[in-house]
Formats: structure tokens, C-alpha cells, sequence
């Protein structure tokens, strides 16, 4: 958009994403945008104000939206400023993201359900068993594990046939591999890709549905091991995943964020990196931590329900929804917000200004 732009181009009308439809056998799932633009000597000579359309359901009817500031790149009403991908945090306040651990195993260092109770009753593979938070056990709350064996004593492979057949397995997995890098990974035992956290972390999924009100993040302790179709945030103290799990995070992460037809698609560089969190005092900083808390100790009064569950657009719990609305009155006033704030377009206002702000501060 910086060339169009910086030509003397402008948005003169927009439609936010909705669902193409078509009549042909076997259409395939298409979501669309529509931009028409406008030279600026032109439009200082029309009367006609910029108009902007959403969609509340993407196969729905649009709404016009009243256009204050006039239509940016990411065809929202707000301040027109395009967000760069960056390599490092732009807020101080927030941890970088890593991939979790990848296997490439062949399944063989994963165990499943019906074969933990095998595992748990041998003495020496039990000592590796750890939980396993793929995506699927991540939004479904389905339990998986894995043998972390990372420091093992080669001696246990000869205790325990289970171990042995395992890693037996996945030498021979690995050596069938295409990729050389595969094959001449010499620690058979090991997953391919080491990412096991020693402190408390936020597990972040790859996509989330556009229909949740709050991204679906969980924390966890240590011992978990978080799969590469995670990301994994370190989170000693519980402040990154408060300010995750906030309106304001969401919000950003809708207006800039890439899409699967129209589910979320997280990308650490672009949404994370660049969510204008600001710096905050040690009291503000608790407040956050706490109410951050609160929604996960609210979560936990129903130990059986899935994130997936948890955040049924359909059928939030009352006290879950006031959890996180008390969590959003904390984040919007540690963005500066004067009084509590009444709807996303608000925030997109202060989002836009906060990451301007910041943007040429370290610029």
C-alpha cells in the first residue's frame, strides 16, 4: 500500500472480508475484499465521504460503518498507518515467541491414549513421560504424551524394551528420510527439534477461529512439551499471557493479522512483535497479572471443558465473559484509555496511535 499511497492514491470505498458466492458445481471456499480508490486531486473535488462496509457473518449482508478518520490499508476507519514485520519486540514488556518442539518420529516418541498405561507402568519409561500439547490437545483438551528423553541414562534402554523399540523405531524412521539433515541426525532419541521451556509458558496456536471473542491461549507449567504447531511464549509471571488473552491483543491481531479464508492466522513477527503493549509501572503491571489470573482460575471451575468450549461464541459462561471484561478495563487503561472502553473500533484508535508512537521512538 505505501506505493499506492505514496502516489496520491486513497481508499474511497471498502469492503471488510466476506464469503463469494457462486453457482458452480464444487465452488471453491473464496473470501473476498473490495477496494476502490480514488486519486487525491480527485477526491478533494467530491463531496461524497469515504464508505466502508462490514460483515458481521462473512455469508451475511453487509453494514455500513460510519467513517470518522477516513479508510486505512487494513480497511478499518483508523489513523492510516502500514505495520512492518520486525525481528525483535517493539514492546519491552513482551517475550519473543519460539516454535515448540518438533518430533519428526514417525509418531514413535508420541504416545498415545490407549498405549499410556503400558508406558506408566514401566518404571524406567515413566520416568520420561511428559504431557504433549499439539494444536488438536491445545483447543480440544485431549490428552497425549511423549517421551522427553532429553539427559537420559543409555542404560535405561536396555531396562526397558519399551524405550528400546521406540527409539529402535525412530532410527529407522529417520533413516528412510528424503532430507539428509533426517538422516544424519545422529540423537535417535531426541525430538529433532529441542524447545522444552524451564519456566511457565504460554502455548499459542497457529490459527484460531474468526468467530472467538478472545484468542484461545493456554499457560502451562515446565514439565508440558508444547509441539512445533505451537508457538510457546516464556511467561514466568503470567503477564504475557494476560495481555494474549485481551480484547486488545484480539483486536490487533484481526486488523493486521494474515487469514485463512477468514480464521486467524497468528505470525509472531507481524502481531505479536508489533502489538503496541505499553511500558508500564509495577502496580499496573500486577493489576494486569491478576486479573490475567482471575481468567484462568475462573477457566478452571470447569477442569473439563476445552478452550474450544470455554470460548463457544455461543455459549461463554457468564463469569468467564466478566473475567476477561475485567482484564480488558486493566489493559485498556495501561494504554491510555480515559474511561472504559465500549466497543474494538475504539481500541483500534488507540492500537494505531500507540504503535505510531512507539514505531518512531525506535526508529
Amino acid at each position: 500500500f505505501a506505493p499506492i499511497f505514496g502516489t496520491g492514491w486513497q481508499i474511497k470505498f471498502a469492503h471488510q472480508t466476506f464469503a463469494w458466492s457462486s453457482e458452480a458445481g464444487g465452488a471453491a471456499a473464496v473470501h473476498c475484499v473490495i477496494v476502490g480508490f480514488v486519486q487525491t486531486d480527485t477526491a478533494e473535488k467530491l463531496s461524497v465521504e469515504p464508505r466502508l462496509f462490514t460483515y458481521p457473518r462473512v455469508k451475511g449482508d453487509p453494514i455500513e460503518v460510519n467513517v470518522e478518520n477516513g479508510i486505512n490499508a487494513y480497511l478499518l476507519d483508523a489513523a492510516n498507518v502500514l505495520v512492518e514485520k520486525r525481528s525483535f519486540m517493539l514492546s519491552p514488556a513482551l517475550n519473543q515467541t519460539q516454535y515448540g518442539s518438533k518430533p519428526t518420529d514417525g509418531g514413535n516418541l508420541i504416545v498415545e491414549p490407549e498405549d499410556y498405561k503400558q508406558f506408566a507402568a514401566d518404571p524406567i519409561a515413566a520416568k520420561y513421560l511428559h504431557p504433549y500439547v499439539g494444536a488438536r490437545e491445545l483447543l480440544h483438551g485431549e490428552d497425549r504424551w511423549c517421551l522427553w528423553l532429553d539427559g537420559m541414562n543409555p542404560a535405561d534402554l536396555s531396562k526397558s524394551s519399551l524405550l528400546r523399540r521406540r527409539v529402535e523405531a525412530v532410527r529407522e524412521f529417520r533413516a528412510a528420510s528424503k532430507a539428509a539433515t533426517t538422516r544424519d541426525y545422529p540423537h535417535h532419541h531426541l525430538f529433532r527439534q529441542l524447545a522444552k521451556q524451564e519456566e511457565p509458558f504460554v502455548c499459542v496456536p497457529r490459527h484460531v477461529s474468526e468467530t472467538r471473542a478472545f484468542f484461545t491461549v493456554a499457560r502451562f507449567n515446565p514439565d508440558v512439551i508444547a509441539g512445533d504447531a505451537n508457538f510457546t511464549i516464556l511467561d514466568p509471571d503470567g503477564l504475557q499471557f494476560a495481555a494474549m488473552s485481551s480484547s486488545m491483543f484480539i483486536t490487533w491481531q484481526k486488523a493486521i493479522g494474515g487469514r485463512i479464508k477468514s480464521d486467524l492466522r497468528f505470525a509472531s513477527t507481524l502481531t505479536w512483535y508489533t502489538f503496541p503493549f505499553p511500558d508500564i509501572d509495577d502496580a499496573l503491571r500486577e493489576q494486569i497479572i491478576t486479573a490475567g489470573q482471575y481468567v484462568l482460575d475462573v477457566r478452571e471451575l470447569h477442569p473439563g471443558r476445552s478452550l474450544a468450549d470455554h470460548y463457544n461464541p455461543l455459549a461463554m459462561a457468564p463469569k468467564l465473559l466478566g473475567a476477561h471484561a475485567a482484564l480488558d478495563r486493566v489493559v485498556d487503561k495501561a494504554f491510555g484509555a480515559k474511561r472504559p472502553l465500549r466497543s474494538n473500533e475504539e481500541r483500534l484508535q488507540i492500537l494505531f496511535e500507540r504503535y505510531a508512537e512507539l514505531n518512531s521512538m525506535q526508529a
